[in-house]
This record gives structure tokens, C-alpha cells and sequence, in this order.
């Protein structure tokens, strides 16, 4: 299941991958104003489990699709789900710039998760980074001048969540096939929005449907893309990859949606990418 080490080509997956991701979330802002999170979220799990059917009938790794650790597999299903969820959400509620600030921090979160759950270490320079890192969503968020809602309680929720998937997967990845690491967080989203969705559903046209499809595609690619980085090349390289969907976010926070990048947000998502570099770069120094 291991895979050479290739630090360049991990790192150009971990790049596609964050800007399919990126591609992910401005469909959900662009769809958010007319429809709930749940249908739009629903509709790409559903129009996207075709191609990962694909993928598993053209997936070369040996195996069957029962998971080596299932009791793992569980747990990160349900952690998925939820961020698959509540990131969304936010995403659909909140200015782009302001929603990747929070998500940023998820370096950071990573860092404490490690330490309980892969038995790694804090250093003092990771530990000074982790507070840089809260400031800075502090800043970014300017709670005097914006009234906090609760998409930005979602976003910090999905955040921590995203967080504890790559730790997660960090676990699993080693034994996991590619496609059962997809297919069951996929399967389960669907089935568990396929129960929300009747309470919150609006007639979608053809247009629209086919903007959750792309969604469903970007998802899909991206998934491939982050778990093949991850095996390639170390997280010092992956994680800052995530750093580019600022550019997105703030092109087309601009172009489609009429948005204004205050500053506070800037100087605070500067302070996070900062503190992220930071921990990241720590990490080979301190397990």
C-alpha cells in the first residue's frame, strides 16, 4: 500500500487537490443564496458516487472493500460526515476571505490532535505558534466591528473537524485502500442528508444541478488527489498547499460576490499562515 517517496509530485497533488477543494467551496457559496446547505451538499455526494464507482472498478491497489481497521474507519466516517456538513455551512453564510481564515487553522488543530492521538510532541516554538495562530483568527474575525454568527461557530467546527479527519487518516492511509477510505464517508453523508433534505428542499434547474455535478467531480478528484499526497510526500510539504486557496477565495469572493477583504482579516489570516508554516515546519524536529 506504501508508496515512494516523491516530495515534487506530492506536492503538486497537494496543490490540485486544495484547488479542486477551493472549487468545491466557492459552488457552495454561489449556490447557498437560493438553496439550503443540506440539498446543495446532498446532491454532489449523490451525482458524485458514480465516478467513484468508476474509480473502484479502475483502482489497481489489491484488496476488497472491508476495511483493515474498521473500528477507525467508523469513527472517521462520522467525522467526515459532519464536516462534510457544518464546512459547507459556513461557507455558504460567511465572506469567502473570512471563511479560509478560520479554516486555516487547521494546521494548528493537527498539532494539538497529535499529541494524544499519534503520541507526538509540542515544542515551545510550536506552542508559541498554536497562540499566534488563535490570535490571529481573533483578528481575522474582528468580532468589535462584525457580529459573530453562527456560521462562524460552523466554520470553527469545521475546521477542528477537518483536522481530526487528517489525523485520521494519517492512522488509517498506510493500510487503507484509496477507495475505502472514499466510499464509505460518501455513502454514509449521502444516506444521513438523504433524511434532512426533504425538509429543506427547492426545485433546482438543470443549470443548477449540473453546478452540484461539478461539485461532486472536484470532490471526488480532490479526495484521490490529497490521500495520493499525503502517501507521497510529508506533511511539511502537503499542508502549506492549503494556503493557495486564498488566492481563490479572494479572486472570486471579488468577481462573483461583491466582497471586500477588510483588513483585520488580512493581517489575521497572515498571522495564521504564518503560525501554520511554523508548526508544520517544526514537526520532523519534534516526533
Amino acid at each position: 500500500m506504501s508508496r515512494p517517496q516523491n516530495p515534487l509530485t506530492g506536492a503538486l497533488f497537494g496543490l490540485a487537490a486544495f484547488g479542486l477543494y477551493a472549487g468545491y467551496d466557492i459552488s457552495v457559496k454561489f449556490l447557498g443564496a437560493g438553496y439550503s446547505a443540506f440539498q446543495i451538499i446532498f446532491f454532489a455526494g449523490l451525482l458524485g458516487l458514480p465516478l467513484m464507482m468508476v474509480f473502484a472498478m479502475v483502482d489497481k491497489d489489491q484488496g476488497s472493500l472491508r476495511p483493515v481497521q474498521p473500528r477507525l474507519l467508523a469513527f472517521r466516517v462520522v467525522v467526515v460526515v459532519f464536516n462534510g456538513i457544518i464546512g459547507p455551512y459556513a461557507f455558504a453564510n460567511l465572506p469567502l476571505a473570512q471563511c479560509y481564515a478560520i479554516f486555516f487553522t487547521m494546521p494548528i488543530f493537527i498539532t494539538l490532535l497529535a499529541v494524544p492521538m499519534l503520541g507526538e510532541k509540542i515544542d515551545m516554538v510550536r506552542g508559541m505558534a498554536v497562540v499566534l495562530g488563535l490570535i490571529g483568527v481573533i483578528i481575522a474575525l474582528d468580532p468589535g466591528a462584525t457580529p459573530l454568527q453562527i456560521a462562524h461557530l460552523a466554520a470553527i467546527l469545521g475546521a477542528m473537524s477537518g483536522a481530526l479527519n487528517y489525523v485520521l487518516l494519517r492512522k488509517t492511509g498506510g493500510t487503507e485502500r484509496t477507495i475505502v477510505l472514499m466510499l464509505y464517508p460518501m455513502i454514509a453523508q449521502t444516506l444521513v442528508l438523504a433524511l434532512i433534505v426533504p425538509f429543506h428542499y427547492q426545485p433546482m434547474p438543470l443549470a443548477d444541478l449540473a453546478v452540484t455535478g461539478f461539485m461532486g467531480a472536484t470532490l471526488v478528484a480532490g479526495s484521490i488527489l490529497i490521500i495520493a499526497a499525503y502517501r507521497r510526500a510529508r506533511a511539511i510539504i502537503v499542508a502549506p498547499m492549503q494556503y493557495s486557496q486564498i488566492f481563490w477565495g479572494t479572486l472570486f469572493g471579488i468577481l462573483l460576490f461583491d466582497e471586500a477583504i477588510s483588513l483585520p482579516t488580512m493581517i489575521g489570516t497572515a498571522l495564521i499562515v504564518l503560525a501554520g508554516v511554523i508548526v508544520v515546519a517544526r514537526q520532523d524536529k519534534t516526533t
